[in-house]
Order: C-alpha cells, then structure tokens, then sequence
C-alpha cells in the first residue's frame, strides 16, 4: 500500500518532501498535487516508472509525458525555446499550461514522441510540486492522473489511495489542487497551436 504524506499545501515542510524526493530518486512512482489536478510522477531515467505510469493509464507510445519544471532556466535546458516563442511562454509561467516543444539532448529518448522528438514541459504553480522538483534537482517526469474510463483527473489524496493504493508507492495530500487538466500549446509547428483547452486561458492563441 501507498504512503500517504500529508504535506502543507502553503509551507511544504521539507523532511516529508525530502522524503518523496527520495522514492522518486530510488525509481518510485508518486502520485502528487499540481495548480491542476493530481499527477503521476517519476524520474527522469526511470524506465520501469515510465511503464508503470503508461500501464495505469493505457498509454500509447506516442504520448506526450511532461517534465515538470521548477522555473523558467530549468525548463530551458531540456526544450527548445525559440526567440519568437521566448516571451509568451515566460509570461505563461508559472501556471496551468503545457508546452509542447522539441526535446533537447537532455531528455531520455524513450520520454519523447517518437517522431517528432517532442516534449512537454511546465512550471506549476504550487508550492508542494515547486518544492519536490526543487529537491529533486531537476525535471519529474510527469503524467496528469486520468485513468481509462473516468472523464475527469483525480483531485482528492483519498480518492488516489483507494484507486491506486497498490500501484504507487507514494501519494502527497496536499490540500485540494485544480480540478482541471492545464491547457496544452503546441510549438513545433510554425505558430503555437492549442492542443487541449483546460484550466489556462489560451485566448491570446485566437480559442478559449
């Protein structure tokens, strides 16, 4: 059964998230809180974690997964951020938005679309999850917690126990995070392209 860690949601105390840090680094799987819903997260090399999480969910192989980032440099040294991509996506940040953007030598092949060497990248805006990659030192390779059949992402510490308990090795209770999946925009192409609209307003894109 999962370990539950209750974590403050304003002042994350660092020996529990030092603690979830560490199951992450020795290739465990957590289920953790972001600015929009609960997600599944492992390390960057963690193969066996990255089947894990496309096994709960019935991925496919071409799914975009996301390296949740801690800031704005971070993210920078695993995607490609071009020149004329460089200021909206720094106004974006930190918030409920996923960019789709192409991966740098930095990210593990098996992590990123197989044909367009692409992948996603966000910096949340939620202390716990801005804390645990902090400690982690660098990006958790990250899947939004929606399982086969249910219409909506897990929101509740207690709902992800009783329908995960025996597949994660961690959850963190850390208050109730966003109830909506974030926005994604594409920039592989020659303009930004919304691929889903969640909880960020994606009107400046000409939708929302």
């Amino acid at each position: 059964m999962a370990t539950l860690l209750n974590i403050h949601p304003e002042n994350p105390q660092n020996r529990l998230i030092e603690q979830a840090a560490q199951t992450l680094r020795d290739g465990g799987l957590i289920a953790y809180p972001t600015d929009s819903c609960y997600a599944l997260g492992c390390a960057l090399g963690n193969k066996a974690g990255i089947e894990r999480i496309a096994r709960i969910r019935q991925l496919d192989s071409k799914h975009h997964y996301t390296l949740m980032c801690h800031d704005f440099a971070q993210l920078g040294q695993f995607v490609n951020v071009g020149n004329s991509d460089f200021r909206t996506i720094k106004s974006m940040t930190p918030g409920p938005y996923t960019f789709i953007m192409k991966a740098t030598k930095e990210v593990p092949r098996r992590m990123m679309h197989p044909k367009k060497h692409s992948v996603g990248a966000r910096i949340p805006q939620n202390a716990t999850a801005l804390a645990l990659v902090e400690a982690m030192g660098e990006p958790i390779l990250s899947s939004t917690l929606l399982l086969p059949g249910d219409e909506d992402p897990l929101n509740l510490a207690e709902d992800v126990i009783a329908r995960l308990g025996n597949d994660v090795d961690v959850v963190i209770d850390s208050g109730v995070p966003g109830l909506v999946p974030t926005s994604v925009i594409d920039f592989t192409g020659s303009e930004p392209e919304v691929a889903r609209v969640g909880a960020g307003d994606v009107s400046r894109f000409g939708e929302g």
